[in-house]
């Protein structure tokens, strides 16, 4: 399974991006599918994740009300909405797709695009 993200670029602060991620296979193989960034010096933190039916999502409180999360499962991508966006919203956003087994979890990343928010 691979995934392959898109979309990122410069932009102004109060601009706004649209992350696509597309898997190789159907985004229904995943369980919970998520954005993960990392910003230079720092840890990698988690953005977002939304589950496989999509009723659930989990939004970090520092992009609450501006990022949005979601997948169209025909097209086998997860999006990420960025809004109003902020200097301190620039890193690398990785794409995510987790595989929850009976006692293992199996993670997958993908390489990586990069935001990079202008004052």
């Amino acid at each position: 399974v691979q995934l392959v993200e898109s979309g990122g670029g410069l932009v102004q602060a109060g601009g706004s991006l649209r992350l696509s991620c597309a898997t190789s296979g159907s985004t229904f193989s995943f369980n919970v599918m998520g954005w993960y960034r990392q910003a230079p010096g720092k840890q990698r933190e988690l953005v977002a994740t939304l589950t496989s039916g999509g009723g659930s999502t989990n939004v970090a409180d520092s992009v609450k009300g501006r990022f949005t999360i979601s997948r169209d499962n025909a097209k086998n991508t997860m999006y990420l909405q960025m809004n109003s966006l902020k200097p301190e919203d620039t890193a690398v956003y990785y794409c995510n797709g987790k595989i929850v087994r009976l006692f293992t979890t199996e993670d997958y990343w993908g390489k990586g695009t990069l935001v990079t928010v202008s004052s």
